[in-house]
């Protein structure tokens, strides 16, 4: 059976996180295994509390996995601090880990910084030349860049910029920004293909990106070409979006099953 890495934190409510990865995963017909980063305590509202694993443990945990069930492909999400990023980086390196998925996890849905700037410097110094797919959203784009990205070619300009340090495929997406269509935009260091679809208009949009690149990993591992996994992870975030049910007071989870239930 083919396989994933997940390298990322726990979300209590589990609509986002190394839960969602997993649903995602499980809902695409490929295993996914994991390394937490950390513990959050979080619901639909908001962040908490936070509690980070030790870097050695993190390292521990993927040697672990690596070396009994080989991934067929990596996704990493919230890494925390510096010290983990550096280890992440330094395991994928070591077991020469294959098609490696890198979402930011900078803030969270309801605003809550999850990456402070010495561990941003060290995602983008360490990660994101090993980042065959780095899947920012605008802010974090902007955050990443230091200045502002809101028309369309500020966003492929940020789009060569990202590419420029390092990540060979780049997908700036399109949840942000305004209209009827959501775009998400793929630059691959030569062209740009564009992906989209109606913008769904929902409150439940917790862990959407935890989901886009989870599932964007599980069809890389399915052998599938980027710009092919791009439109099909895309195209699953999509109904997972139009699917979801209201569940708690603030920004919902999207429902990772819904190819299980009828319409």
């Amino acid at each position: 059976m083919l396989s994933v890495l997940i390298i990322a934190g726990s979300d209590s409510s589990a609509g986002a996180g190394i839960q969602a990865d997993l649903k995602t995963c499980a809902a695409l017909d490929v295993y996914a295994m994991t390394a937490i980063t950390a513990l959050t305590a979080q619901n639909t509202m908001g962040v908490t509390a936070i509690h980070e694993v030790p870097a050695d443990f993190v390292a521990a945990q993927i040697d672990t996995v690596v070396t009994d069930i080989r991934p067929d492909a990596v996704k990493t999400g919230m890494l925390a601090n510096a010290a983990i990023i550096d280890v992440v980086a330094a395991k994928i390196t070591e077991h020469a880990l294959p098609h490696v998925v890198v979402d930011p996890v900078m803030v969270a849905k309801s605003g809550d910084r999850l990456l402070l700037e010495d561990a941003v410097r060290a995602l983008r110094e360490l990660l994101f030349p090993l980042a065959d797919v780095f899947t920012p959203n605008i802010p974090e784009a902007e955050d990443l860049l230091g200045h502002p990205v809101r028309t369309d070619e500020e966003v492929r300009e940020a789009a060569r910029e990202l590419q420029s340090l390092g990540p060979r495929n780049v997908v700036m997406k399109g949840g942000h920004r305004e209209g009827d269509a959501a775009i998400d935009i793929l630059f691959d260091g030569r062209d740009f293909h564009d992906f989209s679809t109606p913008r769904i208009r929902t409150t439940s949009r917790h862990g959407t990106g935890c989901t886009f690149a989870s599932a964007i990993a599980a069809f890389l591992a399915r052998q599938e070409t980027v710009p092919e996994a791009v439109k099909h992870a895309k195209e699953y975030l999509t109904e997972a979006l139009r699917r979801a049910e209201p569940i708690g007071h603030g920004h919902g989870p999207v429902h990772h099953f819904w190819d299980l239930y009828p319409d």
